[in-house]
């Protein structure tokens, strides 16, 4: 088994951001699909199972893949890792029902700021807990108050497009919720944010995954194998329960949503092993936030004006990012005997 090396933090770190970019243009899309064919469920099953066609495809052609694709049962009968970590893609599938589910009624907006508060805490309990394949992280000040400025900076960034229309078509659904019962927006909120909470043990299965298959094609392979069977079968018992929604929208950019899935996912499982899952996670959020101010730039919804809160607020959340990610813990814990 051949293992990739550890990347340094200053190569990882902007692959996450990377990788983060995907996420915003991913939910518009997952978001106008369910809208189109109203029915949440089946945009995310659409979304997975173009995933996992790519991912069949990138398998079969690629030497690597071919290499990870024969560890994959193998590692599974030689219990290498929890088998229960196969069962990670039924947490981005998930995470992409949420999307599909609530993007259209609470918009990017509050969806991003639900999101990213489950994650960043989540984020601290998976490498305090040490389930990931970078071992156990202490939760020490630095990382909690990089956390925390995280999300605040996260909610100012977004602040502007409160109160707003919900989504639209492919640049569409930055704003949310506007004049809703907040009862009635309940659900809608805890869905991503329990959705956002289950992304960091996602990442640090995946991250364990492909250390043992020896590459992040595999990982993904399984999460988008999994994640189809779960929504395939959710859709099967709405579908005989509820009837079908609309039929299938011809426009392309629809089936977008799962190959940007492929490379979140892909490069999410490949970075966590270097960076740990909070650091790769608050990465990918900075990518998150940069990716939907450069939608609301380049692809506007309506009515869409980039506010001072949007730039300032993503900045700040760099410099969070930056905060929890310098090697300041090392010299509080000689300071803090017994941690």
């Amino acid at each position: 088994m051949t293992q990739a090396p550890r990347l340094p933090l200053i190569a990882g770190l902007p692959l996450a951001v990377a990788a983060g970019l995907a996420i915003p243009a991913q939910g518009r899309i997952n978001g106008a699909l369910g809208a189109r064919l109203n029915d949440g469920i089946a945009a995310a099953v659409v979304s997975f199972t173009t995933g996992l066609v790519v991912m069949i495809v990138v398998s079969l052609v690629l030497p690597r893949g071919r290499r990870g694709l024969a560890q994959i049962l193998p590692a599974l009968r030689e219990r290498r890792f929890p088998p229960v970590y196969v069962i990670a893609g039924g947490i981005g599938a998930f995470f992409v029902f949420a999307q599909s589910f609530t993007v259209g009624l609470l918009g990017v907006a509050l969806f991003t700021v639900a999101t990213v508060t489950g994650q960043t805490l989540s984020g601290l309990l998976v490498d305090r807990l040490g389930i990931g394949p970078a071992g156990k992280k202490s939760v020490t000040g630095i990382r909690v108050l990089g956390t925390v400025l995280t999300i605040a900076a996260v909610a100012w960034a977004v602040s502007p497009r409160f109160g707003g229309a919900g989504a639209g078509g492919p640049g569409g659904g930055s704003a949310g919720g506007g004049g809703a019962d907040p009862a009635q927006l309940l659900l809608p909120v805890l869905l991503p944010v329990i959705a956002g909470f289950l992304m960091s043990f996602q990442q640090a299965m995946n991250g364990m995954a492909t250390v043992h298959y020896g590459t992040p094609i595999a990982a993904t392979l399984v999460n988008f194998i999994s994640g189809a069977t779960v929504l395939w079968l959710a859709w099967l018992i709405k579908l005989a329960v509820a009837g079908a929604g609309n039929g299938l929208p011809a426009e392309w950019w629809y089936y977008l949503g799962g190959p940007m899935g492929c490379a979140f996912i892909g490069l999410g499982a490949l970075l966590v092993r270097s960076l740990g899952v909070l650091v790769t996670g608050l990465g990918m959020i900075a990518g998150q936030l940069l990716g939907s101010l450069g939608l609301d730039l380049v692809l506007p919804a309506p009515g869409t004006v980039v506010a001072l809160p949007t730039v300032l607020g993503t900045v700040l959340t760099l410099g969070a990012i930056v905060l929890a990610t310098l090697p300041w813990p090392r010299g509080a814990l000689k300071r803090q005997p017994g941690r």
